[in-house]
C-alpha cells in the first residue's frame, strides 16, 4: 500500500473556495449578438486564492480585508502575476467563426471546439444590426469608424446580401452532405458568419490580458461584446482583483520614454506641439497635415484621454 506522507497543517486549505453569487450563474447563458452566448461552466478560486498564493512563503496569518485588498493591488501594480494564475474560469461559448478566430489568438487558454468534421454545423448565422454597419476607419486600418455612417441603402443591401448568401451557402452544405460529400469537405462552403461553439478555460492572469486587448475600443465590436460578457462574470468572481485591474491596467495610460520626456517638457511650460516635436513624436507631415497613425497620433490620443480636450492646433 502506498503511504501518503503529505503533512496537513492549519494553514493548508481544507475546503474549496466558493462564491454563492457566482454559483447561481453556472449554466446561465448570457446572450451575445443574435445567436451567440457566453456561459460559465465552472470556476476555481476567488480573491482569497490570490492572497493565499502570495502569502504561501510565510503563512497566511490573520489579515484584515483592507490588508488583503492592499496586497492584491500591490501585486497588480507591480506585475506580480503568478498569484492571479491560481484563479481559473471555464466558459462555454457560441460565436461566429470570424469572432472565434480573433479570440483563439490568445494561446494561453485551453480550448476544445465543436468539430465540423464529426458533427453537422447548426443553421445559425450572424447578421449585424443596422447601427453596427459603419464605414472603414481612416485611422484604424483593421476596424470600422462607429461615427462614420453609411447610406441606408448600402446598409440594407449588405444585410440582405449576407442573409441571402448565408442561406444559399447552407443549402449547398446540406446538398453536399446528402450527396455523400464528407463533412470535413462540405464545411468549407460555409461563410465566416456561421456559428461555432467551444469550451474555453483560462486563468485570471491571462483573462486580464485578454480583456485588456478585447475590451479596448480598437477591438472589433463583435469580439468586444463577448469580452464584456465575460468581464461581468469575472467582476463577480474577483471584485477586488478586477477593480485593481481597472485601476492599474484597463483604464491606465502608459507612456514610452519619449512620451514621458514630452510630458516633462509640458509640465515645465512648453506647448504640447513643441514638447512632442522636441522628443521625436511627429504630429504633422511636411505639407502641414496631421499624421493619422504612428507614435505622434498615439501620444495625442493619450493626452486627449487625460485632458478631455483637443490637443492639436486648429
Amino acid at each position: 500500500m502506498v503511504q501518503n506522507n503529505i503533512e496537513k497543517t492549519s494553514d493548508t486549505p481544507m475546503q474549496r473556495i466558493t462564491n454563492s453569487e457566482l454559483d447561481k450563474l453556472i449554466g446561465v447563458k448570457f446572450p451575445v449578438l443574435d445567436h451567440g452566448f457566453v456561459m460559465l461552466v465552472d470556476y476555481m478560486g476567488g480573491d482569497s486564492s490570490i492572497v493565499q498564493a502570495a502569502r504561501v512563503s510565510y503563512g497566511s496569518g490573520t489579515k484584515t480585508f483592507r490588508e488583503d485588498e492592499g496586497l492584491i493591488r500591490y501585486l497588480m501594480r507591480h506585475d506580480h502575476t503568478t498569484p492571479f494564475e491560481m484563479v481559473e474560469f471555464k466558459f462555454a461559448m457560441r460565436m461566429p467563426f470570424f469572432v472565434a478566430r480573433q479570440i483563439v489568438r490568445h494561446r494561453t487558454v485551453s480550448i476544445n471546439e465543436y468539430s465540423a468534421r464529426y458533427s453537422v454545423v447548426p443553421d445559425f448565422y450572424y447578421i449585424p444590426e443596422k447601427d453596427d454597419i459603419t464605414a472603414q476607419s481612416a485611422t484604424n486600418r483593421q476596424g470600422r469608424d462607429s461615427e462614420k455612417k453609411l447610406p441606408n441603402e448600402v446598409v440594407e443591401w449588405f444585410r440582405n446580401s449576407v442573409t441571402e448568401h448565408s442561406k444559399d451557402s447552407y443549402s449547398l452544405y446540406e446538398k453536399a452532405l446528402e450527396s455523400g460529400i464528407p463533412r470535413e469537405l462540405a464545411r468549407m462552403v460555409l461563410p465566416l458568419n456561421y456559428y461555432t461553439e467551444w469550451y474555453w478555460k483560462i486563468n485570471l492572469h491571462n483573462m486580464f490580458h485578454f480583456l485588456q486587448l478585447r475590451i479596448d475600443p480598437h477591438a472589433q465590436e463583435e469580439t468586444r461584446r463577448y469580452a464584456m460578457a465575460m468581464a461581468e462574470i469575472v467582476k463577480i468572481a474577483v471584485p477586488v482583483a478586477y477593480k485593481a485591474f481597472e485601476d492599474f491596467s484597463l483604464h491606465a495610460v502608459r507612456f514610452s520614454e519619449k512620451e514621458s520626456m514630452a510630458v516633462k517638457d509640458m509640465l515645465n511650460g512648453a506647448s504640447f506641439e513643441d514638447s512632442a516635436n522636441r522628443n521625436g513624436l511627429r504630429l504633422y507631415k511636411e505639407d502641414g497635415t496631421a499624421f493619422k497613425t504612428g507614435e505622434g497620433p498615439e501620444f495625442i490620443q493619450k493626452m486627449e484621454r487625460l485632458t478631455k480636450r483637443n490637443m492639436l492646433r486648429v
